[in-house]
């Protein structure tokens, strides 16, 4: 039983996770933060619901960026389109938790 520590920002909420109970809210990849966001009625706007079609779920890592799985080409090929991209960008629906992580939303 893996437990890991999920911080979102702006926010400054915390929550905690059990990753044997995958998935959570059932959008996004199980496990995904986007999974754990809704799971917790965190607002992470998701308006393909979590199918890796759009960008409204991007997200900003600032800490534990080699806790998440490893992104796959269609996130890459996605995430080219998002507003305010930085290098530690991810799509909420694709990042699975693996670690401790503290993400940002962006505005």
């Amino acid at each position: 039983m893996a437990r890991h520590r999920v911080t979102f920002l702006p926010m400054n909420v915390t929550v905690e996770v059990d990753e044997s109970v995958y998935p959570l809210a059932d959008r996004g990849k199980p496990g995904s933060l986007l999974d754990i966001a809704l799971a917790h009625d965190l607002g992470l706007e998701h308006n393909c619901g979590g199918s890796c079609a759009c960008t409204t779920c991007h997200v900003v890592v600032r800490e534990g960026q080699a806790n998440l799985s490893d992104m796959q080409a269609d996130e890459e090929d996605r995430l080219d389109m998002a507003e305010g991209l930085t290098i530690h960008s991810r799509l909420g629906c694709q990042a699975v938790v693996r670690g401790d992580v503290v993400v940002e939303i962006p505005r």
